[in-house]
């Protein structure tokens, strides 16, 4: 039988990364997650619309409340992170770059992903 491998690939020996389709479910999972929860927040904003500071304070205080506003920000900054991943491995080409780009892209989610958690913390805490 003979392989599926190009002459160039088997020279440079890389294969596949087997990371592929773990990335791509995750896509899709988070995705998912994001519909229900992005429902919740527009329909919260369309049912407070108009609302006063101290109202909307006293509904993102509450604790279930609380808990959705932190899975959609983890899942959105997840899925964030992994669409942009695919972008920057996809169309920059520079190693060194291409690295810098990655990196910059965790510290960037994770720097959002925080501030969005603390903000909605503080509120609960603070009920």
């Amino acid at each position: 039988m003979s392989e599926m491998r190009t002459p160039l690939s088997r020279v440079r020996g890389l294969g596949s990364a087997k990371k592929g389709t773990e990335h791509f479910w995750l896509q899709r999972v988070t995705a998912l997650a994001n519909i229900p929860l992005t429902l919740f927040l527009v329909g919260a904003l369309v049912v407070h619309a108009g609302a006063d500071h101290a109202t909307m304070a006293a509904f993102l205080g509450n604790p279930v409340v609380g808990v959705v506003m932190l899975l959609l920000i983890l899942s959105t900054c997840w899925h964030m992170r992994l669409g942009l991943q695919v972008v920057i491995e996809d169309y920059i080409h520079g190693e060194a770059t291409k690295l810098a780009a990655l990196v910059a892209n965790n510290f960037f989610a994770l720097i959002i992903g925080v501030a969005c958690a603390l903000a909605v913390l503080k509120l609960v805490v603070s009920q």
